[in-house]
């Protein structure tokens, strides 16, 4: 039952919550609300008393809890992805705190937020990246409406709401794909720059089946069948430099079908290899890393780790590494306690590959110069040409000391802006130059499609073959043009394809692939 108190200042409106314990009708700010009578504060009271009842009661006193107190607890009440609680950590500890963490989640409003983002857009983030961050404070804040910490979600925006003109400039740029040639020749291309075959079946097979960098790495040999590759989980490399095995994206287990061309590349590619397993899972995969391995580092620790340890920054690990006659004898002993406490190894001349590729090294060292003929900057060099002796075509690079001055000619750009995702996009834009339908395409790719039309469709056996007949003659006429341009390759496994091509043979009966 309502009632009140009578004060110095006032009266005071006084009820009972859903527990039954005693409390007192309060301001926004959380401070009691004192009335000038007591009519009006017995109505108070009794308000918030039929607000208990049916459930719409909230305690002005939980708002007063501060962004960065309630984000520490939202974050570790979440059970989610690794990829998806990393991705979340960055933009709450990055973008999100700086901002807002000494606020109250009721001083959390529409303005705060506004003000927010126009900081973070004069900073020069992108307009997708805040686009993003605000996403997840939207549904950070969704779930304290739902605590009943807050009445609304001031990070919600309406649909159709703001402002129009000058959204086009915040678009972020197609992705750039190339043909099946220009794949081609990028595959060509990595695989000079590593000195193996590796990297060339790697980027055919990526371009065939679209198939996830992640799930590329974690390929082992046993879902490598005759007709088909089977997805099955996928590598994903932490902020840690861990590779931690999980589902595919969205539990997209799948089964994809090959090509017979790509069938017979993987054969002759596995045969007469010797896989090791790897340290960090004790699995043996189809693809190994490029370069050598880095001790400890294959499971975990990274030069980035290293620098934050000792409080400098990775160029400087670097140069004690490699360059000591640039650094202080306090620095150099900075990096090697840390490497100590760490763990970290550097690896030994051995000749030994790493277990997995990385990430940003495939696509910078490898990928990157070989659709564009450029290695990047890195100090203290600037982006360069990648160094090529003439003979044999399409060139191959010069390796060692004073390489750039023994250089004959260079590579032509293949597709400005290529990454290794931009293969997904080629592949999906192949099948659509076949009219391959959506229901088979999505199956390809790993992704979902909730329509009732998806629902109402069905992948059949002739789609598979039709498909499989269409992608067979574009990869042959890719291997045509690749031919009309020289008869042969420094690159092993597209040189038995050129030759094969040439003769015209084409092999009656594909290979089983056998496991390690």
């Amino acid at each position: 039952m309502a009632w009140t108190e009578q004060l110095a200042g006032g009266h005071r409106a006084r009820y009972r919550d859903a527990t039954g314990a005693k409390c007192t009708v309060r301001d926004e700010a959380g401070a009691p609300l004192l009335y000038r009578t007591k009519s009006e504060a017995l109505k108070a009271a009794r308000d918030a008393e039929a607000d208990v009842r049916s459930g719409r009661h909230r305690d002005p006193k939980l708002g007063l809890e501060t962004f960065a107190e309630y984000a520490n607890r939202w974050y570790a009440a979440q059970e989610l992805a690794s990829s998806t609680m990393q991705n979340y950590r960055h933009h709450i500890e990055e973008h999100l705190l700086p901002h807002f963490g000494e606020l109250t989640l009721k001083e959390l409003d529409k303005a705060a937020i506004l003000q927010w983002e126009r900081a973070e857009a004069e900073a020069k983030y992108a307009a997708s990246s805040i686009k993003t961050w605000r996403g997840t404070l939207h549904v950070m804040l969704a779930d304290a409406v739902e605590e009943g910490l807050v009445l609304a979600n001031h990070a919600a925006r309406k649909r159709g709401r703001g402002r129009r003109a000058g959204r086009s400039a915040q678009r972020t740029p197609e992705k750039a794909i190339t043909s099946a040639l220009g794949a081609l020749l990028v595959a060509e291309r990595a695989s000079l720059l590593s000195g193996r075959d590796d990297e060339f079946v790697l980027i055919m097979t990526d371009a065939e089946t679209a198939m996830r960098w992640g799930e590329l790495v974690g390929l082992e040999p046993k879902y490598v069948r005759e007709k088909t590759i089977r997805v099955e989980h996928q590598l994903y490399e932490l902020d840690s430099g861990e590779l931690e095995e999980c589902p595919p994206k969205e539990d997209s287990y799948r089964t994809l079908d090959i090509t017979p061309w790509l069938s017979r590349l993987l054969v002759e590619f596995r045969k007469g290899r010797t896989l090791k397993a790897c340290e960090c899972h004790g699995k043996t995969y189809f693809f190994t890393g490029y370069g050598s391995p880095n001790g400890k580092a294959s499971s975990g620790v990274t030069l980035k780790q290293v620098a934050a340890q000792a409080g400098i920054s990775v160029g400087t690990v670097s140069n004690v590494l490699n360059r000591p006659d640039r650094v202080t004898e306090e620095t150099r002993a900075r990096v090697i306690e840390a490497m100590t406490e760490l763990g970290y190894e550097r690896g030994a001349a051995t000749g030994d590959h790493a277990a997995h590729h990385r990430r940003s090294g495939f696509a910078t060292w490898l990928f990157q110069p070989a659709a564009t003929g450029w290695y990047p900057p890195k100090a203290p060099q600037p982006k360069r040409l990648v160094p090529l002796l003439a003979e044999p075509w399409p060139g191959v690079p010069a390796r060692g000391r004073g390489a750039a001055g023994r250089a004959e000619v260079c590579w032509a750009p293949v597709a400005k802006g290529l990454t290794p995702h931009g293969l997904r996009h080629l592949a999906k834009t192949l099948m659509e130059e076949l009219g391959t339908p959506p229901k088979l395409m999505d199956e390809r790719m790993g992704h979902q499609d909730g329509s009732v039309q998806a629902r109402y469709s069905h992948v059949t056996d002739a789609m598979r073959e039709r498909l499989m007949q269409g992608l067979t003659e574009v990869w042959q006429e890719a291997l045509d043009a690749r031919l009309a341009m020289h008869p042969r390759s420094p690159v092993g496994a597209l040189d038995r394809l050129l030759l094969e091509r040439a003769e015209g043979v084409t092999p009656l009966r594909q290979l089983r692939v056998v496991g390690a």
